[in-house]
């Protein structure tokens, strides 16, 4: 039971759900099906692929997860788990997690898996010690889930899927940057630039994050008002992400007037509400 509780937190389930959430609603905005088998490995692919990419992201980072105090408990720092052994989990996950997409969704599924992991592990990672414009890149990976699920469910690429993928990529920039100014001292043991300027938690920081939940506003009505003759989703979609963005950049108009840590964690929690709300009402009012 120890080592089912040590590959639950190598793999970051809780973390890991929250993307299977976006990929799900993606491919439900394809077309997909309840009961298909097509879901299930949606579901499980995506899953081991995930969950194999933060493995591998704690095996890069098996020396800077030692000085951080939200990372000390995890089971490489504490020896509970080898780093050898981790990476070999990790690995076979990520692999068996692209084949599942490959062979029983479509090539496109597989590509856009491969790329996610390659990226989010070979990219991102070793990118977070060395410049903020990690963020700019982990952006990529962590936006394909609605597209990988909308074209496991049309075999297509499209406009339809870049604009899931675009309103996933904008979000990416204020949820990620409130996390990095609430936990910055620790990201600082561990060496992550991470924050929008090198100076940290700046006025001129907030007013970038201010700035992306703004950007976040026109790109979510995107799939609204980009196809004229066919819009992806309807005016309850529509009306719901401009409510939930005007809520958001609120937010981060307070962190940007602020600057105080309390309000970057209230965006930091706004930003895990306003996704999987804006996504499900695409996918309602595209019922």
């Amino acid at each position: 039971m120890g080592k089912v509780k040590d590959i639950s937190a190598l793999f970051k389930l809780r973390l890991t759900f929250l993307v299977l959430v976006s990929a799900v609603l993606g491919y439900f905005m394809g077309g997909g099906q309840f009961l298909d088998s097509k879901l299930f490995f949606v579901c499980l692919g995506g899953l081991l692929l995930t969950g194999g990419s933060n493995g591998l992201n704690q095996v890069w980072e098996k020396e800077y997860d030692k000085l951080m105090i939200r990372t000390q408990s995890r089971p490489i720092p504490t020896s509970r788990m080898s780093a050898k052994e981790a990476a070999v989990i990790s690995s076979l996950a990520g692999i068996v997690g692209v084949a599942l997409l490959w062979i029983f969704l479509n090539q496109a599924s597989g590509i856009l898996g491969l790329f996610a992991f390659f990226s989010y592990v070979f990219l991102y990672t070793p990118l977070k010690r060395v410049t903020s414009f990690a963020v700019f890149v982990g952006a990529f990976p962590g936006a394909i889930p609605p597209m990988l699920g909308y074209v496991a469910a049309t075999n297509t690429f499209g406009l339809e899927a870049g604009l899931l993928f675009a309103m996933q990529f904008m979000w990416q920039f204020p949820h990620f940057w409130a996390i990095a100014w609430v936990a910055h001292e620790d990201y600082e043991r561990g060496g992550y630039k991470l924050l929008p300027f090198d100076e940290g938690r700046t006025k001129k920081s907030a007013f970038q994050i201010f700035i992306y939940t703004l950007f976040l506003i026109p790109v979510s009505l995107l799939p609204w008002a980009l196809p004229p003759a066919a819009p992806l989703i309807g005016n309850i979609a529509a009306a719901v992400a401009l409510v939930c963005g005007i809520v958001f950049a609120w937010y981060g108009y307070k962190l940007y007037r602020s600057c105080d840590v309390k309000d970057a964690r209230t965006l930091m929690f706004a930003s895990f509400f306003y996704l999987p709300i804006v996504q499900l009402f695409y996918v309602i009012d595209k019922i």
